[in-house]
């Protein structure tokens, strides 16, 4: 009688184990030699530049100064107690961005919301909004400059011809901010309108016809559907654009140059004048710091309560 043998196996768990272990650190290797160079242009490009902005905040820094003498925090403690036009750029920055945001905001998502619902000519209207985002804001603003002069702006004479008085937009401390704001929306708005409407149509339509099938009617469809839906399209459109706004700085400084009487000078105006009016720059750094800091915690806030719920 010829012996039985039992053929000897391995558990499969096993195998796996053994075999995918050199695929594993051959995959782990891949990964990290291509992340390798993306790594080392961010040190370069931004860890390093920061260290550097962190020792130039705590040294008096002038560039032309022959020494920098180790201040500690004194840069810090100076923005906030010893210059006024530090704490009003922050209230002009901060007012701006109050305002402009909800404004971009509320006109990109109607715009949007009319093209969603059109079928011809979109591409032309969605190409006429978003032509404005395309050109720099130096053109933007030379733009309406002439619009806003008081001389010969079209602005003031359709206001003559409706019986009101003009004014000089950008040189009156009442209006210049605002006329600034006015031209920041024209521009950005058609980029938000471009953002709403990709979020727009990947809402599946499956959702509508279940809430008409409930009998909810276009704003209660509008209410419960869309803008639930859409809320991780508001998380990035709103940390875009407020941190866009916290650093207004090119139509500013076209438009009005921070004027008239500092009514619309921001921060990161108030910071390039310290820096490269004063040369002030470890001064300059530390206020750079602040206001990156003040970004940071607005971004964190808005993501955290703009935060999305839902899944499809």
């Amino acid at each position: 009688m010829a012996a039985t043998t039992t053929p000897t196996t391995t558990p499969p768990a096993a195998s796996r184990t053994t075999t995918s272990l050199p695929g594993r650190r051959r995959q782990l290797a891949f990964v990290y030699g291509w992340l390798a160079p993306i790594l080392a242009l961010f040190a370069v490009f931004s860890l390093v530049p920061i260290g550097i902005a962190v020792w130039l905040s705590l040294h008096r820094y002038n560039q032309l100064a022959p020494v920098s003498p180790f201040i500690g925090l004194r840069n810090f403690t100076y923005a906030f107690t010893d210059d006024p036009a530090f704490l009003n750029s922050l209230a002009v920055t901060g007012k701006y961005a109050l305002v402009a945001v909800p404004l971009n905001i509320v006109l990109s998502l109607a715009v949007a919301l009319a093209l969603n619902h059109i079928t011809r000519l979109r591409a032309l209207f969605r190409t006429v909004f978003f032509l404005p985002a395309i050109a720099s804001a130096v053109a933007a603003s030379l733009v309406w400059v002439p619009i806003y002069d008081p001389q010969a702006g079209w602005l003031n004479a359709v206001l003559n011809l409706l019986g009101l008085s003009g004014k000089s937009w950008l040189g009156d401390p009442g209006t210049a901010l605002w006329s600034v704001m006015v031209t920041s929306v024209w521009q950005d708005l058609g980029f938000n309108v471009i953002v709403f409407l990709a979020g727009l149509q990947a809402i599946p339509l499956d959702f509508y016809d279940v809430a008409k099938v409930d009998g909810a009617g276009v704003v209660s469809r509008f209410r419960h559907v869309t803008l639930p839906l859409l809320q991780r399209t508001f998380v990035f459109v709103f940390c875009l654009t407020t941190i866009g706004y916290l650093q207004e700085f090119t139509r500013i400084q076209v438009m009005t140059a921070g004027g008239p009487l500092r009514s619309s000078e921001t921060v990161v105006l108030h910071i390039y004048q310290r820096a490269f009016g004063d040369f002030q720059l470890g001064y300059a750094t530390a206020m750079s710091l602040i206001l990156m800091l003040i970004i940071l915690v607005i971004a964190l806030v808005q993501m955290r309560i703009l935060r999305s719920r839902w899944e499809y």
